[in-house]
């Protein structure tokens, strides 16, 4: 038998610790949580996705009577940013969670639905995407999908395809 050990490297910053393009990353996803339509969970998710043009684009969650309709936070974003700026990569996603009158105090991970497509779009560009989770007590950067998505299905699971 072996073993393999797998291990994620999280960095959990204060407000303070954040550069200045992370700091409006997610300030804006913290504002799309206002544009969530979630009147079944009362969970609302902001995304925000920073281009390598230094252009952002929001989107949040959008919930549906029937359950399996809704569209995550992270999707929503990532899936207008590729339609409308094809040919401009991805280099960052924030996401923030607003419940019960206030954001929540741990941040947020993606479903395992939203890092599938994240994986994608960073195989996509070559490039490793950064992902911010925001909590109002500590926020963690993920310097990669890859990361927050070990044993992926992605590309290379693909096998040939000639």
């Amino acid at each position: 038998m072996k073993t393999q050990v797998l291990e994620t490297r999280i960095d959990i910053l204060v407000p303070q610790d954040l550069q200045a393009e992370e700091a409006l990353l997610l300030e804006k996803a913290r504002q799309a949580c206002a544009t969530a339509y979630a009147p079944y969970s009362h969970f609302q998710v902001g995304a925000a996705v920073l281009l390598a043009d230094g252009t952002i684009v929001t989107g949040s969650n959008q919930e549906n009577a029937a359950f399996p309709s809704g569209m995550c936070a992270e999707r929503t974003a990532l899936f207008s940013a590729v339609a409308n700026y094809p040919d401009v990569p991805v280099r960052a996603i924030a996401i923030a969670a607003f419940t019960d009158g206030n954001f929540t105090e741990k941040p947020v991970s993606p479903c395992g639905a939203c890092r599938q497509v994240m994986l994608g779009i960073e195989e996509r560009s070559g490039d490793a995407v950064r992902v911010l989770l925001y909590g109002t007590e500590g926020i963690y950067r993920v310097g990669s999908v890859r990361t927050l998505l070990p044993l992926q299905f992605g590309e290379e699971s693909l096998g040939s395809r000639s």
